[in-house]
């Protein structure tokens, strides 16, 4: 579809071509979902299964050792009472072990609102479709660190 549009005097001709969203799975029978923390990538993929749960192709317990991250990364799952009918599988990278567990629980619930929309409501309940906004913030010139300053000396 191409339309005219005039900037100024000067006719310009913009083509558009719209993508419909896509409503199933891929060709592994997969749903997708990213999520991001502070500087984590998690791409985040699910199918119906057994509840397996493999994160950088180990398990969930190998892979976050504290047992708050683990529980963190199950929650999505619990607030659609689906715990054990998804198999998850995880690619993470970047940042440390919580912004990990932070992007891959985005990631999850992402995956999950993309499989059926009638979980829509209870991950926004529960807080999982929120991406966290917090960043680290960035170390000023003249200071020690982002906020700290050098020692001051009066005399």
């Amino acid at each position: 579809m191409a339309e005219t549009l005039n900037i100024g005097s000067i006719p310009v001709v913009a083509s558009v071509t719209v993508q419909p969203a896509k409503k199933g799975p891929d060709k592994g029978g997969y749903w997708w979902g990213t999520g991001r923390r502070k500087s984590s990538v998690a791409r985040v993929r699910i199918r119906p299964g057994t509840g397996k749960f493999l994160i950088n192709r180990r398990g969930l317990d190998a892979y976050f050792k504290r047992e708050q991250d683990q529980i963190s990364l199950l929650g999505p799952l619990k607030a659609v009472q689906a715990e054990k009918q998804f198999d998850v599988f995880i690619n993470v990278n970047g940042g440390g072990t919580t912004g990990q567990a932070g992007a891959s629980v985005l990631g999850i619930a992402r995956a999950l609102k993309k499989y059926d929309e009638n979980y829509l409501q209870s991950l926004r309940d529960g807080g999982y479709l929120t991406r966290d906004p917090r960043m680290v913030e960035r170390k000023k010139p003249g200071q020690k660190k982002a906020r700290k300053r050098f020692q001051f000396s009066k005399r």
